[in-house]
């Protein structure tokens, strides 16, 4: 089974390339099965309606999100309503959605998502090493296929979490910082890991957005809303194949297509 994975999308931008390269990759690539990290989907933050019903029209099987999740008022509705839509699992009980979803490709196989965010230079919210746990403890080795979206800052925290997951999950990959690192491995016990598979969406500025604006709050150190930029759009993703029989990770290929569309 290969699992094709999407980092960030970003904005506008990141909604087209993905909406023009995402069919091409899925045959390229004989992609079972989909997920997409939508946190930034409208604007650069946040999900909104109009935005979920246009990324639901794509042959996507699971979306997973951040700490951006929380940026647009429509979240609490969206994440109770659609159980595709994911926000990360270690928030808090009593918030709205779930970090969890389990699907099936075209052929039957199951497949998990679980999605974490962080602690190390965000929000201190429940360990993300011991809601993992729970989550795999809760699916009782039923599903054996098994992808974690790592939502976080830290490089070591990142990395510590694969390792601690290693051979219990199919793959731990890396989002948020926008930037894709060259570190994708299979770990020892058969977990594939890459630190940030990296976004999709406008590479011309800071992390996606305009340069001008981001350097204006380094300087200043004044509040001012960032825009997300336009040019030099790629799709940066992560393929993992996949043992169905045994959920380890036969290996994993980075990648960072360019949109010609722009």
């Amino acid at each position: 089974m290969r699992v094709l994975f999407v980092g960030d999308v970003i904005g506008k931008p990141g909604r087209r390339a993905l909406t023009r390269l995402l069919p091409r990759l899925i045959d390229e690539r004989s992609a079972d099965y989909v997920i997409v990290n939508v946190e930034n989907a409208a604007g650069g933050f946040g999900v909104t309606p109009e935005v979920l019903a246009e990324l639901s029209a794509l042959p996507i099987h699971c979306m997973t999100t951040g700490n951006h999740v929380w940026d647009k008022r429509e979240a609490a509705d969206l994440l109770e309503r659609e159980p595709r839509l994911l926000r990360p699992a270690n928030y808090p009980a009593g918030n709205p959605g779930r970090g969890l979803h389990v699907g099936e490709t075209a052929g039957g196989a199951r497949v998990a998502t679980i999605n974490l965010e962080g602690q190390v230079f965000m929000r201190q919210l429940d360990s993300p090493f011991r809601r993992a746990e729970e989550l795999l403890a809760s699916l009782g080795g039923e599903v054996r296929v098994v992808v974690v979206d790592f939502h976080a800052e830290a490089t070591s925290e990142k990395q510590a979490l694969g390792f601690f997951l290693d051979g219990r999950v199919s793959a731990v990959l890396g989002t948020h910082t926008h930037v894709p690192t060259a570190d994708e491995r299979v770990l020892p016990g058969g977990t594939a890991f890459v630190t940030d598979v990296g976004m999709t969406g406008p590479y011309e500025g800071v992390i996606g957005f305009r340069a001008e604006r981001v350097l204006q709050r380094f300087l200043l150190q004044t509040p001012i809303s960032f825009e997300v930029a336009k040019r030099d759009v790629r799709l940066a993703a992560a393929v993992v194949d996949v043992d169905e029989a045994t959920g380890r990770a036969r290996s994993i290929e980075r990648l960072l297509v360019a949109d010609g569309e722009e």
